[in-house]
């Protein structure tokens, strides 16, 4: 697990009028809570925030928040929200919870295959169902992602959340056995469609005929 370092600063006012005035002046308002203290508001640099947004993604990042000014200047915390307008452009604020790297964390992970599925290669079409998992373990235990072996998996076999392996520091949170990736049998093709419906209508014509 990587810590990002993110500067930020105490900010003093709040409200709509204020947060527009920030981003106008390219910095981006945020909060952070959780931990021992009260909630903070802080501003950020937005150039700063949407390249840790563009190298690491917007889920379950640690950050090592420098806060200019405060009591408590270095605060561990994970990214929990991100808001931004209508057109998914411009981000509009950003919410950060303050965690203990000894306490456990309920943290969303990418799932990613390995492998060649022998029902791919017979035609099949490998499904993801559930691109992230979520995980319950401490932030140095959280891997990059979870890695699943599809290389046995045949047309109509399923990995469910119970038969993903990860370590003993870890746990995979779930109430009912989902399925996260499955394979399915090829689509009809237009071609074949196109000769059953055929194969309809002559069947019909034809039964209409006999009964005549």
């Amino acid at each position: 697990m990587e810590l990002i370092d993110l500067k930020a600063e105490i900010r003093k006012s709040s409200g709509k009028i204020a947060a527009r005035a920030l981003r106008k002046s390219n910095s981006l308002p945020a909060v952070v809570y959780g931990g021992k203290n009260e909630p903070l508001s802080l501003s950020l640099n937005t150039y700063e925030f949407s390249e840790i947004i563009r190298k690491n993604g917007s889920s379950g990042i640690f950050i090592n928040l420098r806060v200019n000014g405060d009591v408590k200047p270095l605060r561990t915390v994970i990214l929990k929200e991100v808001q931004m307008d209508t057109f998914k452009i411009n981000y509009l604020h950003a919410d950060f919870h303050e965690i203990d790297m000894d306490d456990k964390v309920s943290i969303m992970v990418p799932v990613e295959t390995a492998g060649e599925s022998p029902g791919v290669k017979g035609g099949g079409l490998l499904q993801v169902i559930r691109r992230e998992l979520e995980l319950w373990c401490r932030p140095a235990d959280v891997p990059e992602s979870i890695v699943v072996d599809v290389s046995s998996l045949n047309v109509g076999d399923s990995v469910h959340v119970e038969d993903i392996t990860v370590s003993d520091e870890i746990e995979i949170p779930h109430e009912v056995n989902f399925t996260v990736i499955t394979v399915i049998p090829p689509t009809t093709s237009k071609s074949d469609t196109d000769e059953e419906i055929e194969d309809d209508i002559e069947g019909g014509i034809e039964d209409r005929a006999g009964g005549a």
